[in-house]
């Protein structure tokens, strides 16, 4: 559960802002606040998830630090949202897996399904981790391709089952009518999928003390990258049981082009979201979802780099042991996906989805 004293530092700073409405234009909070005069858990919920911590009300407002109202509404929610995240996990047991030791774990499962894949390998075929493969199905040679798709196939369907399973709970949490509109959420998609409230072209937002804030350029190559790795991967499946083409494929063949330009947006994007964090305006820098977000995006920026590097080097000798490492990555990046910072963007479009409902207006706004 959201501790008490979050919850009532959150409803404190929601009273002061909605005497105010300085701020009313300046997000979806704002709007979504004055349709308020009371503040339960509920809406609490709803509302921190419905914050993208620009920072824009921060500086915007007359009563921040070192005013005696300390007002800091982005970081009072990211801790309210960050809380909200373990309430909503599933299974329950596994809440707060991240929240200390994200890295360090996250490291620790990858070595150690890499180590159980090279000694797998080592047992069959005693030094075929370190000679050289080339041609089609030169990766099932050293890890057969029923194995592959069972191992990695189990952790992707717990992962997308944990999520299903907590985005209903938080569903629950944030009380989402069971009956939306289709229209609340293509705008909601719409919305989350643009960034459209994370935008620092009128400098409004805020990151750094100088310079504009690029936060929204480096979660677009993040996301997207991950979406093209993830559509090359189910273009290989097609490939793989519809055309009889066996991995690894031609340089400029579709999978190799989709999971290239995926991986590099997704090195670059993750790179400089942990960047952005490590710079970030000291009075916005919250530690409330410092685990499952650094360990977020670790494991993003180790998956990228392995593959990138595994496509270089695939007919090398060192082939086997970037395989067994970056099937090790992926597989840890599949098992805490449902832990890790990949839950905001489900939560934060549920609550799109009920700022819409309630604006009845096209934009959401």
């Amino acid at each position: 559960m959201c501790s008490a004293r979050a919850m009532q530092e959150a409803e404190r700073l929601m009273r002061i802002c909605n005497a105010c409405r300085y701020c009313e234009a300046v997000c979806p909070v704002f709007p979504a606040l004055e349709r308020r005069r009371i503040f339960p858990r509920a809406d609490l919920v709803f509302l921190a998830n419905l914050c993208h911590e620009c920072g824009a009300c921060y500086t915007a407002c007359q009563f921040s630090p070192p005013h005696e109202f300390d007002v800091n509404l982005p970081r009072v929610l990211a801790e309210v949202r960050s809380e909200s995240y373990g309430d909503s996990v599933w299974p329950r047991a596994m809440s707060g897996l991240l929240a200390r030791n994200g890295v360090w774990i996250s490291v620790v499962l990858a070595l150690s399904v890499a180590g159980f894949i090279a000694g797998m390998v080592g047992v069959r075929t005693p030094g075929a981790l370190l000679e050289a493969r080339v041609g089609p199905g030169a990766f099932y040679e050293l890890m057969p391709h029923a194995i592959m798709v069972s191992l990695f196939g189990a952790a992707f369907s717990f992962a997308m089952t944990a999520l299903y399973m907590s985005a209903r709970e938080f569903r629950r949490a944030m009380q989402l009518p069971a009956s939306t509109s289709a229209a609340s959420w293509r705008q909601a998609v719409k919305l989350a999928a643009s960034l459209h409230h994370l935008e620092s072209g009128d400098g409004s937002c805020v990151n750094t003390e100088d310079g504009p804030d690029r936060r929204r350029l480096f979660h677009h190559m993040t996301a997207y990258g991950l979406l093209l790795c993830l559509a090359s991967t189910v273009v290989a499946t097609i490939y793989h049981y519809v055309l009889g083409r066996e991995a690894p494929y031609p340089l400029f063949d579709l999978p190799v082009v989709l999971g290239t330009v995926g991986g590099i947006g997704m090195l670059f994007g993750s790179l400089g979201l942990f960047i952005a964090r490590l710079t970030r305006v000291a009075m916005l820098r919250s530690t409330a979802n410092a685990g499952i977000e650094v360990a977020f995006l670790v494991m993003l920026f180790l998956t990228s780099l392995s593959g990138l590097m595994l496509l270089a080097l695939r007919e090398a000798p060192v082939m086997g042991v970037l395989l067994a490492l970056h099937l090790g990555v992926v597989f840890a990046l599949f098992a805490t996906l449902p832990y890790s910072k990949m839950v905001h963007g489900l939560y934060r479009l549920l609550a799109l989805v009920r700022h819409t409902e309630e604006s009845g207006t096209p934009d959401g706004a």
